[in-house]
């Protein structure tokens, strides 16, 4: 098995996507050192963190020990997972079918789940006007895509049947249930599967990384929302 002596630098923060990292790197008990980005105050725009996420985005690491025994910088939470999946053999499959499978629904959930869920959260709390078209629109997907993980989690106790990254991908997405408009007793599947990943110390050390930093409120925080929104 992999060993890792230099910590893995994290540059996050406590959102569903820099979760992922977070949890994925509790999970592998490898030494690591998180770094806060503060996208409301415009860090994502530095030099020295567009050397290492070009799209502006949390989170990356940099792995001072890369697969050539040098450093390694890696953006999207997805790409992540993987790498460090891939790196430490542990949470993401050798067998090539088994890896589809996770691959499947990690590709689902950074391609659909948290997209769509991150547009319902922007129209139904933090844009400045309210368009109800957009605001049902997103609710109404993020009920169907819910609906598509409660029938994947029929008879599984996790997504890809053993736990793994395409977990850890979701979970911090699919715990905001409630301010996404949604009823977590329309999805047992899925509320039996939040319970069970929640009862995981890893997981719940890796989902309070961060959070003794208070937030900005983005409905009300103008300026962050001048930052964060309508760049181009």
């Amino acid at each position: 098995m992999t060993t890792q002596t230099k910590p893995i630098d994290v540059y996050s923060l406590p959102t569903p996507n820099g979760q992922k990292a977070h949890i994925m790197l509790e999970e592998l008990g490898v030494p690591w050192t998180y770094h806060r980005i503060d996208i409301g105050k415009g860090d994502q725009f530095k030099p020295g963190f567009l050397a290492i996420s070009p799209n502006n985005k949390i989170p990356a690491i940099v792995d001072p020990e890369g697969p050539d025994g040098q450093p390694i910088s890696i953006f999207e939470a997805g790409a992540i997972l993987k790498y460090l999946g891939l790196k430490f053999g542990q949470l993401y499959p050798t067998d090539p079918r088994k890896q589809v499978k996770v691959d499947e629904w990690l590709f689902w959930q950074v391609g659909g789940f948290g997209p769509m869920l991150g547009q319902n959260h922007h129209f139904a709390l933090y844009a400045p006007e309210r368009i109800p078209y957009a605001t049902k629109r997103y609710i109404d997907e993020t009920h169907r895509l819910y609906g598509v993980l409660n029938k994947q989690l029929e008879g599984r106790e996790y997504i890809a049947d053993d736990y793994s990254i395409a977990d850890i991908a979701s979970i911090g997405w699919a715990q905001g249930w409630e301010r996404q408009g949604q009823n977590i007793e329309d999805f047992p599947n899925v509320k039996a599967w939040l319970a069970r990943l929640g009862a995981r110390p890893a997981v719940a050390r890796g989902l309070e990384v961060g959070k003794d930093t208070p937030a900005a409120d983005l409905s009300k925080d103008k300026a962050a929302q001048g930052v964060l929104f309508n760049q181009r």
